[in-house]
């Protein structure tokens, strides 16, 4: 095999042996087992629609602004090839 082909395996290995490793660790010591969310005591939350739709319009703005930016450089291009045929 390659180099690039053993490190990758070597990686691959390495990963799912700290996965199984971390998986089977006993829990915390304050804590007894599983707890069920709806039996924890109340604390400060707050909505998560608003943090969504934020973060669809920042990656909508973001994804805009990049195509616009390809849009221009392309218009730029097509205005040097078009100057570059025109020379005798």
């Amino acid at each position: 095999m390659n180099r690039p082909s053993l490190t990758a395996l070597w990686v691959f290995v390495m990963s799912a042996v700290s996965t199984v490793v971390f998986a089977f660790q006993p829990p915390p010591p304050g804590q007894d087992g599983f707890v069920a969310a709806k039996d924890l005591p109340p604390t400060e939350q707050i909505p998560a629609a608003p943090l969504l739709v934020a973060a669809y319009a920042i990656i909508w703005v973001a994804a805009v602004f990049y195509l616009w930016t390809i849009w221009r450089r392309l218009n730029k291009v097509e205005a040097d090839i078009r100057a570059l045929a025109r020379k005798p």
